[in-house]
């Protein structure tokens, strides 16, 4: 399993308003399951303005096809993507970590 956190240092006044976004993508992705869990979260302690969107996977074969399903050009995607537009303008930097579940 691996464990994958997208990091986002958002712009003041923009770390709830992308954290419920992130938290409408992750309800309508479905349910969670025992391989497949996302979590949004707001950090309370470390750097202000943070946003970090937790995911499991059962393998980076498995990431990667998660990926390439959500860039698929469905009604739903679209519908989403058009949500996400604004995104860009709502933070500053961005990272991802990548972690391995021993």
């Amino acid at each position: 399993m691996i464990i994958v956190h997208d990091i986002f240092i958002c712009k003041p006044g923009n770390a709830s308003k992308m954290a419920k976004l992130f938290k409408e993508w992750a309800d309508q992705v479905g349910k969670p399951t025992e391989s497949k869990v996302i979590y949004v979260m707001t950090d309370m302690t470390g750097q202000w303005h943070r946003v970090i969107v937790a995911s499991t996977h059962e393998s980076l074969a498995a990431y990667e096809e998660n990926n390439k399903n959500m860039m698929a050009d469905t009604p739903e995607n679209r519908a989403m993507n058009e949500r996400f537009k604004d995104m860009n303008e709502m933070y500053i930097s961005g990272s991802r970590e990548i972690y391995k579940v021993w």
